[in-house]
């Protein structure tokens, strides 16, 4: 593989973009000083695959609910009810969501290893951050396979077009408020949050911010912050945390939905898309798929393979497991109860230090932009962000 170097960002600049978690807890930059050079066939490759991809997650869903495998796959049952309802209605759009591939970039094909669908973590990395290392090192900011900040703006104005076409945003727009919200005290998770109010403001939406705790919902009226009623609620908290966490809640937005009071991003059933579990499903139905790796419920025979939790996030609970059965590599962590799934092993590729880096392919409405974690065999919360930039 090949990478340039840098100048690196420094960290007034980045603080005034609002990207305040630009340092790890051992002082190290969290933002790579380097970029990923692909070729404009490269960038074509990830752009089709997260196209086919999305197309068969569609049907791998569609699936689940026909034959009713939500607990196969992980789902808590208490979010059942609200995951057909929204399935059900296209006006529960799904906002955006990242895929992690392997591959693509070293000669070798690419695999799929997991959608995160629900609540996707390096947008302003590779919204933002990549298009200004291009930028402040003088180099063609056009030349990345980045347009997600644009395809943002175009799919929150789809929320009311429901359409491919956007044009007719302005004359459909009834002024339907926009609320935006996540915990209080998560500066990554704040600034992510406040970054796509911008986009939706951008959009033409009326918006506002607020902590969760700052919130209210009722099952017969809706959505609430300071009295004021929202139709639309973006929430930067995981699905399945709500189920298991605030089980009055996850009940409380069923009947919301159901009542027809607010439309919730993303929808709850981007979770049959997060769950790892319908990774198992991919592979029953389209198996020996290029862009797909055996997956299944129980340890795969005679192969190297990785154990991962059904939901969990950073590299916690993974595994990776030789043809033995043996571990080879583990990073604990309070995932161990998820139900596991297990899943082919395949390198990702490497650089002059050993370093593996995973690629990130951020879908709206289609494949729209890529981005690079790197760090080791099991990336985990001290992955840095690598840019890239296309050329050839």
């Amino acid at each position: 593989m090949k990478l340039q170097k840098t100048a690196p960002l420094d960290t007034e600049y980045l603080e005034s973009l609002g990207f305040v978690w630009h340092t790890d807890h051992d002082e190290s930059s969290y933002i790579a000083d380097e970029l990923v050079v692909i070729t404009e066939a490269e960038a074509e490759a990830y752009y089709e695959a997260g196209n086919a991809l999305y197309d068969m997650f569609i049907e791998a869903a569609q699936y689940v609910i026909d034959n009713n495998l939500f607990h196969e796959i992980g789902i808590p049952f208490n979010l059942v009810e609200i995951i057909k309802e929204s399935w059900e209605n296209d006006v529960h759009w799904h906002l955006y969501g990242r895929f992690d591939l392997a591959g693509g970039i070293d000669g070798k094909p690419i695999k799929l290893l997991e959608f995160n669908a629900d609540t996707p973590t390096a947008l302003f990395e590779t919204a933002i951050i990549q298009w200004a290392l291009l930028k402040q090192n003088g180099r063609d900011e056009e030349s990345q396979f980045n347009g997600v900040y644009e395809a943002l703006v175009e799919n929150f104005q789809r929320l009311v077009t429901l359409d491919e076409s956007v044009e007719a945003f302005e004359e459909n727009y009834d002024g339907w408020k926009f609320l935006f919200t996540s915990i209080r005290g998560n500066a990554e998770e704040e600034n992510t949050v406040r970054l796509l109010q911008h986009i939706a403001t951008e959009a033409g939406y009326v918006t506002e911010f607020a902590y969760i705790d700052e919130v209210e919902f009722s099952e017969e009226e809706g959505i609430f912050y300071h009295d004021e009623n929202y139709e639309l609620w973006f929430k930067l908290i995981p699905w399945e945390d709500i189920a298991l966490e605030e089980s009055d809640l996850a009940m409380i937005l069923t009947d919301i939905i159901k009542n027809q009071k607010a439309i919730i991003f993303n929808p709850a059933y981007t979770l049959l898309f997060q769950s790892k579990g319908i990774l198992k499903i991919l592979w029953d139905l389209y198996p020996g798929h290029p862009l797909l790796l055996e997956s299944a419920f129980e340890p795969l025979e005679g192969q190297k393979q990785v154990s991962k939790p059904v939901f969990g996030r950073e590299g916690g609970s993974v595994t990776i497991i030789d043809e033995q059965g043996k571990e080879l590599e583990k990073i604990s962590s309070e995932y161990e109860n998820h139900k596991m799934l297990y899943q082919a092993y395949t390198e990702l590729p490497t650089d002059a230090e050993g370093q593996s880096y995973q690629a990130g392919v951020f879908y709206a409405y289609e494949a729209c932009g890529l981005g690079f974690r790197k760090g080791g065999r099991i990336l985990d919360n001290m992955a840095k962000f690598v840019g890239h930039i296309v050329e050839g």
